[in-house]
């Protein structure tokens, strides 16, 4: 039984704010956890997927003013976007009645639409929950674990498969179930399914490149713009993530292009079609696939607030993750390296110069920790990650 430390942090949330949106992306968890959360205390639990939830909400005010003592949990809230309104009307009336806290947790299976629908509704009467897939801190106390994590990537039942075939054929019906029904009902416009699947695989080869908006449209024979539209849906559906670049305070001429990974590993090799740990080896996407591993997990314990980049200079000097952490007066710089015995190149060495992080950092596939020179340490992914969630 893995413990999701989202399950304390929503409870923290709910004490602090009259309604808290729990985003994820889809088959993350936040249902089960919703539901964990639901038996506690008796609480309402509405799936606006069902029919007969969403009649009982067909005059959300006489409904939900009933339950104003208990906490009442709505998934798929973004199937009725009207229903923000009302909310709002309900948490001023319960703050004006002695009840400011503990009113709502809504789930949603994307960021874009909660967020702008909440955000116009329930300005300051929400606070945000994300639930990532699994990371190392919750399910890879060995480097067993680890390794299948980084293969199968963190969502529940592809991590969970009892073997890696059933891990694969479960990643391979969610990207399906994705294009076939996921990105079209969020995409204000006509989204055909083999272009959307080609840009996905073309983005998992090219795991961990400056996006190119043209080439990738050259290659699909559609637009520049529509390549960017596409790309930000699968950033706002919380698939893609596009790693902006550092600006430093120098005249070197820096990339100005995002860095674009998909972000869980697992989807990666499902849509590459790579099984197990022996295909992923030898396979030429292995060095970004774990570059992107190691970002994503690092990301999901850092601190609220953190703001995450690259930095990369035209002549060459380059740091794969710069996290400027919330209170502190100078970067850390990460170089990620899939290897037993790290050695940073003569870039990143530059590049720490340009930067002047306040650590350096070289997280690399092994456990020792050591430090490299006097500036840079060399540490593994799950030490990295405990750094982080004790800042």
């Amino acid at each position: 039984m893995i413990t999701r430390r989202a399950a304390k942090d929503i409870r923290v949330a709910l004490g602090r704010q009259a309604a808290v949106a729990l985003i994820g992306p889809r088959q993350v968890g936040k249902t089960t956890l919703a539901r964990q959360i639901a038996d506690v205390d008796n609480n309402v639990y509405l799936d606006l997927e069902k029919s007969t939830d969403r009649d009982r909400l067909a005059e959300p005010w006489l409904f939900l003013e009933r339950y104003a003592d208990r906490l009442v949990i709505i998934d798929e809230v973004h199937r009725a976007p009207e229903l923000f309104r009302e909310l709002r009307g309900l948490i001023d009336e319960g703050r004006r009645a002695g009840r400011r806290t503990g009113r709502f947790l809504i789930l949603g299976s994307a960021s874009m639409d909660l967020l702008r629908q909440s955000s116009e509704s329930l300005a300051g009467r929400i606070e945000y929950v994300a639930l990532h897939p699994f990371d190392v801190l919750e399910a890879a106390p060995d480097d067993e674990a680890l390794r299948r994590l980084w293969v199968r990537g963190g969502f529940p039942e592809s991590f969970l498969a009892g073997n890696d075939a059933g891990s694969l054929a479960y990643r391979l019906n969610f990207i399906a179930t994705y294009l076939e029904r996921d990105m079209p009902q969020f995409s204000p416009h006509p989204v055909p399914a083999t272009t959307l699947e080609r840009l996905w695989r073309m983005l998992a080869h090219g795991q961990g490149s400056l996006l190119n908006a043209s080439a990738l449209a050259a290659s699909l024979s559609i637009s520049a713009p529509m390549v960017t539209r596409y790309v930000d849906l699968m950033t706002d559906l919380l698939l893609v993530r596009r790693l902006p670049p550092f600006i430093a305070n120098t005249r070197k001429r820096l990339v100005k292009s995002p860095k674009v990974y998909v972000r869980d590993s697992g989807l990666v090799h499902g849509l590459l079609g790579i099984q197990d740990e022996l295909t992923l080896t030898g396979h030429p996407v292995m060095g970004a696939s774990w570059e992107g591993f190691v970002i994503e997990n690092l990301l999901a314990v850092a601190p609220w607030r953190t703001l995450p980049s690259f930095y990369r200079t035209a002549a060459g000097a380059e740091i794969d993750l710069v996290l400027e952490l919330p209170g502190r007066a100078a970067p850390w710089a990460i170089e990620i390296k899939h290897s037993l015995a790290p050695r940073p190149t003569r870039g990143f060495h530059h590049a720490l110069e340009d930067v002047r992080p306040e650590k350096a950092f070289v997280v690399y596939a092994g456990t020792e920790r050591y430090p490299l020179t006097r500036e840079v340490e060399v540490v593994g992914v799950r030490q990295m990650a405990e750094v982080l969630r004790g800042v």
